[in-house]
C-alpha cells in the first residue's frame, strides 16, 4: 500500500507540472546564452584609417572675393543670385553713374579747351610772341584735364561690377534700389577650385614639404591634395602651423566649408580604434558595439569622434585590436557567437 501512494503521488506532480504551460516552458527553455546554437559572426577591422595621423581641416575655395564699389551709388540692378555661376568678367552688378558721367563730360570738355590752349601757345611761341613759361603753363594745364578724364572713367567703372575670376556667388548682399557706399560688401565669389585648411603641431608639420600629397575624408568622400603652402613659423599663441593643400579633380561632390579630415603623412597614429559604420549599435540616445569576448557578444557602449569616410575613431570604450563585431544585427548581450573570419 505504502509503494501505491508513493507511485499515486508521482504521477499525480507530473500531471500538473504538464498541465501548467509556464511550468512546462520554464522545465524546457535553457537559460540565456548556456543552451542556444552559437551564432555565427564576422569581425571588423579596428585600425585607423590609413598610416599616417588624420587632423581635423576645413575646406575652402582657392579663391575668394568680396566685391565692393569705391562711389556712393544707388543699385539699379543685381544681375545674379546665390548659387550662381559666373565666368570672369561677367557683369553682375549696375549702379547708378549719371553724376559720374556727369564729372567725365566735365572733364573732356576741360581737356578739350586746355589742348587747344596749349596748340595756340606754342604756335606763338614759334613766332616768339609767347614766352616758354607760358607754354609749360598750358602744357601742365592740358596733363591735369587729361588726369581728370582718367580718374572719372576710372571712377565709372566701380559703377559696374564685374566678376574677376570664374566661380559661385556665395552671397547677395544687397537689391535694387539701395544706397551702397565705398568698401560695403555687395557679392562674395568664390573659385571653383577647393582646399583643405588645417593647423597642425610641429611633431605632425615635421617633414612635411611643399608639393608632397595627402589623402583626406570629407563629406563620405575621400580623396587625394596637394600641400601648397605650410607655414615656416607657428602661431604666438596657439603655437600651431598653418597648412593648405589643393584638392586634386574636380571635387564636385566636395562644398566649402565642410568639416574634413587630413591624413598627415608619416605622423605617429593617434591610439584611437576606427571601426566601419556598419559596426554600431544604436540603442536611443546612445552608441555601441559588440565585442566578441570569450565566446559571448558583449555590448560596449563607446564615444566617438569626427569620422572620416566610412569609418570612425572611438574617443573611449574600445582598444585598438579589439574583436568587434560587424554587421551585429539583432545580437544581444550575452549572446553565444562563433568568430568565422577575422575582419
Amino acid at each position: 500500500m505504502k509503494t501505491y501512494r508513493n507511485l499515486s503521488l508521482r504521477l499525480a506532480a507530473a500531471f500538473a507540472l504538464s498541465s501548467s504551460p509556464m511550468l512546462a516552458a520554464a522545465a524546457e527553455t535553457p537559460a540565456a546564452g548556456q543552451g542556444d546554437a552559437p551564432v555565427q559572426v564576422r569581425l571588423a577591422k579596428t585600425e585607423g584609417p590609413g598610416g599616417g595621423a588624420w587632423v581635423a581641416a576645413r575646406l575652402a575655395a582657392a579663391r575668394s572675393a568680396t566685391l565692393s564699389t569705391r562711389i556712393s551709388a544707388t543699385v539699379l540692378e543685381v544681375l545674379v543670385d546665390e548659387g550662381s555661376k559666373v565666368t570672369q568678367g561677367q557683369l553682375l552688378v549696375r549702379l547708378s553713374d549719371a553724376d559720374v558721367r556727369g564729372q567725365l563730360v566735365a572733364a573732356e570738355t576741360a581737356l578739350q579747351a586746355t589742348t587747344a590752349y596749349e596748340r595756340r601757345i606754342t604756335e606763338l611761341v614759334a613766332t616768339r610772341a609767347a614766352t616758354p613759361v607760358e607754354l609749360e603753363q598750358a602744357q601742365a594745364q592740358r596733363a591735369q584735364a587729361a588726369a581728370a578724364v582718367a580718374g572719372a572713367r576710372a571712377t565709372l567703372a566701380y559703377a559696374q561690377l564685374r566678376a574677376p575670376f570664374a566661380g559661385t556667388v556665395q552671397a547677395r548682399r544687397v537689391n535694387a534700389g539701395d544706397l551702397v557706399g565705398p568698401g560695403q560688401p555687395i557679392l562674395d565669389l568664390e573659385g571653383g577650385a577647393l582646399e583643405l585648411q588645417a593647423t597642425l603641431s610641429e611633431p605632425e608639420a615635421q617633414g612635411l614639404k611643399i608639393g608632397q600629397r595627402a589623402r583626406f575624408a570629407a563629406d563620405g568622400v575621400t580623396g587625394e591634395a596637394e600641400i601648397t603652402a605650410l607655414t615656416q613659423g607657428g602661431d604666438a599663441l596657439t603655437h600651431r602651423r598653418t597648412l593648405r593643400a589643393r584638392v586634386l579633380g574636380t571635387g564636385q561632390a566636395l562644398r566649402s566649408g565642410a568639416f574634413a579630415r587630413l591624413e598627415i603623412p608619416g605622423a605617429a597614429a593617434s591610439r584611437s580604434a576606427w571601426i566601419p559604420r556598419s559596426a554600431l549599435v544604436e540603442r536611443g540616445d546612445l552608441t555601441g558595439v559588440f565585442v566578441a569576448q570569450d565566446g559571448k557578444a558583449v555590448l560596449r557602449w563607446v564615444a566617438l569622434g569626427e569620422p572620416a569616410g566610412d569609418r570612425v575613431p572611438v574617443r573611449a570604450g574600445l582598444e585598438p585590436g579589439e574583436a568587434v563585431i560587424d554587421l551585429p544585427g539583432a545580437l544581444r548581450d550575452g549572446q553565444r557567437v562563433e568568430v568565422i573570419r577575422g575582419g
